[in-house]
């Protein structure tokens, strides 16, 4: 007679259960939640336990019953055939749950339970005592809605402990829980497999003993091997099945990688074990490096949640590098478990399929982004929808009657249809302009210059071009925030589609071409550091040496935009070097310390960024220039280019400061006969700068600070000396009210070079002072 079973699963794998048990010839059906109930032969305990890859044990059904009283349960419990199962010294422990019940109290339920299991159990066997030394059958007593149901566990430890894992990395993932993953995806043996945050290699493992046909309980035992109402035999046969059925080493091996090479060593270890090290290959690497040559594989990732490891702030940095790493893989499909809420937001985009499931007692969700399949345009057919699961869009996104979309469309990246065309009028555009500006270098001497400027609304890009000393040509592209509806990885693989024009047309090799993003600052943002690969290079301008940074900040150490003003600046110091009396100075304001004296212009430059203003003015025959910026880096690069033209003596000193703080400590009094002031539009550094009132630094913001900035500039000028103000920010409106001593004279069309079509690139004023 059949006896009847429950495996028990994680919530959400209860259909991947049911589907391992028919494969076993046991049909099976999910009575409630976490429960999947099946039907056979004594035989059946040793297969079962033996098999099941996603399910956390097996238990026979000895009895179920209505029980809404302590005496319905006794009496249901007292009628089971306890004796069949659990000899005289059995140990039989009881555990039990409670939902929905009017038998609410576990603790009382599992007491009425044993009592009257150990009366069954006397009364069959005849016995008075009942010693417990004996072999464990762990009993449980499940009630859900006034139903209870006795169950005999025959597995032990749960059937996620495989045996090949005698220690455990930091928040490992539950074997049970990767193999169900696995069967929920599209991966069968033969095809690639990459898991980029393997740890301590669950999933290739459990990928590997699913693709060798590799019982997973074959290395281990279990708790219905010790009872003597399960033959010997039973476990024997089922064994000997499982070894018989084992397939050869996996011809496509399975690729597992992880930054952390501790964990590493115990995924070798384990793969060791379990017997399918040759079938794995483990490597240390970054998620960041993730690339694979194969095609059409699956990646599985279960990155750090941010709960049990992982800091959140690094996790969401984490999450939002996934879509310009996955895009690389544009014929894979993606498998990423996570328990972090706004991952689709973070990466831009929907699953094609969702689930939910139980890492532990961790709520995770199972999101699944279907590539193409190999040889055509949509993806096989996925299991189908189960509870649990949400299903979203078809074809590819894992509708399974969905008519195929003409193009195959990749998971993550691919170019919308448009993009063919706004790289060719782009194409177009560059070749146009460097056609009208190739003649700039020899015969004006300009060898960095912009080549577009936003010049296509539909592609918002600002194209420079830096010729290096040697003659080599080099590529800065920014992309300006403009509305659009690709994902991040469509415009990511946009954006690049759009890189390999710019190089192709104008004849640039692709490492010397770096594009990046130039967003709108907002709230408490700055702008940061991109990268380390100091892609440093020497150019010219107006015979003036400077070296730019052209791949690890958002700007390249030298403003095109103010090429015109830094030559204003040259031309204003050396004209007012020229001895008093020269025709050339006639009616310029004399005061026999600057104008009149042939030893030339002091020049205070303020949020001085790299110095280049400083050399302009060195260039110019400055008596001494005063260069002050926050940053260290900026003021060492800024001391880089002095020396580069030659401009080295104490008389260009350098300063780390704040500007305000350092104007505002400098004594009233002429100590300078021009400055320049471009300070950023708001600043809010914690780099030492003024002190605030309640112990931090005050923010710079410019339309609040410019004003009583220069009338602290002002009183340190000499009479009829100037002051060149510029400033990128649109919204900035200068109130000449509050300037006490200054003549404002704005400068903004003459300053603005003839590349930059956007003639609103910056504002500038020229600003004497008067007494």
């Amino acid at each position: 007679m059949p006896l009847d079973y429950l495996a028990t699963a994680a919530f959400g794998l209860e259909a991947v259960v049911a589907r391992e048990l028919k494969s076993l010839g046991y049909a099976a059906s999910t009575p409630q939640p976490g429960k999947v109930a099946f039907a056979g032969g004594v035989e059946a305990i040793a297969r079962s336990n033996l098999w099941l890859r996603a399910a956390e044990r097996v238990v026979i059904v000895v009895a179920s019953f209505e029980a809404e009283d302590f005496g319905q349960l006794f009496d249901g419990a007292a009628a089971a055939d306890w004796a069949r199962w659990v000899p005289p010294d059995g140990e039989f422990p009881v555990r039990g749950r409670s939902h929905r019940s009017q038998l609410s109290s576990v603790p009382a339920c599992q007491r009425i339970v044993k009592k009257a299991v150990v009366e069954s159990l006397r009364a069959a066997h005849r016995v008075e005592q009942l010693p417990e030394t004996g072999p464990a059958f762990g009993v449980e007593v499940a009630l859900l809605d006034n139903r209870a149901t006795l169950t005999l566990d025959t597995t032990g430890d749960g059937l996620h402990k495989r045996g090949y894992r005698p220690v455990v990395g930091a928040a490992p993932l539950r074997e049970t829980l990767a193999a169900g993953i696995l069967q929920l995806s599209y991966w069968r043996a033969g095809r690639p497999l990459l898991d980029p945050f393997c740890g301590t290699g669950t999933i290739p493992i459990e990928a590997a003993l699913l693709g060798r046909n590799l019982a997973p309980g074959i290395n281990r035992t279990f708790a219905a091997e010790s009872w003597q109402a399960v033959p010997a035999e039973a476990w024997r046969v089922a064994r000997e099945e499982a070894r018989d059925l084992v397939r050869p080493p996996l011809e496509e091996r399975l690729l597992a990688t992880d930054v952390d090479a501790d964990a590493l060593k115990l995924a070798r270890r384990a793969a060791e074990a379990a017997g399918v090290a040759e079938d794995i290959h483990f490597q240390q690497r970054a998620f960041a490096d993730t690339l694979s040559r194969r095609e059409h594989g699956c990646l599985f990732a279960n990155p750090p949640y941010g709960e049990r490891i992982g800091d959140p702030r690094e996790v969401e940095r984490l999450y939002q590098s996934f879509p310009d790493v996955l895009r690389r893989l544009p014929t894979w499909s993606h498998y990423v478990l996570t328990a972090w809420p706004d991952f689709e937001p973070i990466v831009g985009q929907r699953a094609a399929r969702r689930r939910k499931l139980y890492n532990g007692r961790i709520a995770c969700t199972l999101y699944q982004y279907h590539g193409p399949r190999p040889g055509g345009a949509s993806q096989a057919p996925a299991p189908p929808k189960e509870t649990g699961e949400e299903l979203l869009g078809s074809g590819s996104a894992g509708g399974e009657t969905a008519a195929a979309p003409a193009t195959p469309v990749p998971a993550f990246g691919g170019l919308r249809p448009e993009a063919a065309r706004q790289a060719e009028e782009f194409a177009n555009r560059l070749r146009k302009n460097a056609r009208h500006l190739r003649r700039w270098p020899a015969k004006r001497g300009v060898t960095c210059y912009r080549l577009y400027d936003r010049d296509i609304p539909e592609v918002p890009l600002a194209v420079d071009r830096y010729q290096d000393q040697a003659g080599g040509l080099w590529l800065h592209l920014a992309e300006y925030e403009r509305p659009h509806d690709r994902t991040p990885a469509q415009h990511a693989d946009w954006l690049d589609e759009l890189t390999t024009v710019a190089t192709r047309v104008l004849e640039t090799p692709r490492q010397q071409t770096f594009l990046k993003h130039r967003a709108r600052q907002r709230g408490t943002g700055q702008y940061h550091k991109f990268g380390d690969a100091h892609a440093k290079i020497v150019v010219e301008e107006a015979g003036l040496r400077f070296r730019v940074n052209l791949s690890d900040y958002l700007d390249t150490g030298l403003f095109l935009d103010h090429r015109q003003t830094r030559s204003m600046v040259r031309d204003d110091v050396a004209k007012r070097r020229v001895a008093h009396g020269d025709p050339a100075n006639e009616g310029a304001p004399s005061n026999g310390m600057a104008d009149g004296n042939a030893a030339g212009k002091r020049v205070l430059n303020l949020f001085a960024y790299t110095g280049s203003f400083s050399v302009y003015a060195a260039a110019g025959g400055a008596a001494s220039t005063t260069t002050v910026d926050l940053s260290p880096t900026y003021l060492a690069w800024a001391e880089d280019n002095l020396r580069l033209n030659g401009f080295t003596g104490p008389e260009h000193e350098l300063i780390q400061a704040d500007s305000r703080a350092l104007v505002e400590s400098l004594p009233v009094e002429p100590l300078f006969d021009l400055a320049v002031i471009d300070p950023p539009t708001f600043s809010n550094t914690k780099r030492g700068g003024r002190p605030a009132g309640d112990g931090g630094v005050a923010d710079w913001d410019i339309q609040q600070h410019a004003a009583p900035l220069l009338n602290q500039v002002a009183r340190r000028l000499t009479p009829g000396g100037v002051i060149y103000f510029s400033t990128n920010s649109r919204r900035f409106k200068l109130d000449e009210s509050q300037l006490e001593s200054l003549t404002p004279r704005e400068i903004s069309r003459q300053t603005v070079p003839e590349d930059f079509r956007n003639r609103r690139v910056h504002r500038c004023w020229r600003m004497a002072a008067v007494r």
